[in-house]
């Protein structure tokens, strides 16, 4: 069954990483990264990835976890953790896989890069996989940049770098 989410029907909230609402997104997150490079880094390895940093670090004032509920339902989501003083590193972009096609990811952007700017973020740094063009084509028509050679095999680079500027979204000149 397909949802449509409409601005009224759509609740951005921001939790805790051990919230249960966060929990549904994180373990399709794991199965997904699992597809896509389980014969390069072993099955299982998803896990220990999204495990890697300690919640804390996604936990304001630093930090941020950020989810989209469409009727109750947790559907996409995304989080930051300080990079440097004024950078925020954006994380675990995710849509559901059900819930796909439907601008859920751009809206998550949007949020995590409002709250990082009201927070004093003045840019942004993240990466993905060489394996999820769809995320790689979001960011570039987002108006992030490319901290590589777009005419390159992904597979050749690793992980695909990214930064853009906040401090038209913090109110400064441009």
């Amino acid at each position: 069954m397909q949802l449509e989410a409409t601005p009224s029907t759509l609740t951005v909230l921001e939790l805790p990483m051990h919230d249960p609402r966060v929990r549904p997104l994180l373990d399709e997150l794991a199965v997904e990264y699992d597809t896509r490079y389980g014969d390069l880094f072993g099955r299982g390895a998803a896990a220990e990835e999204l495990n890697r940093y300690p919640a804390e670090e996604f936990e304001a004032p630093g930090g941020a976890l950020l989810i989209i509920q469409v009727n109750d339902e947790s559907v996409a989501g995304g989080a930051y953790r300080r990079y440097d003083a004024e950078t925020a590193e954006f994380k675990r972009i995710w849509t559901h896989s059900a819930h796909r096609r439907r601008g859920l990811a751009r809206r998550v952007l949007e949020e995590l890069e409002r709250l990082a700017a009201e927070r004093g973020y003045r840019s942004v740094y993240l990466t993905t996989g060489p394996r999820q063009p769809e995320a790689k084509y979001l960011y570039l028509n987002t108006g992030y940049t490319a901290q590589f050679d777009l005419a390159a095999d992904p597979e050749t680079i690793g992980p695909l770098a990214f930064t853009k500027d906040l401090a038209v979204l913090a109110g400064d000149p441009a």
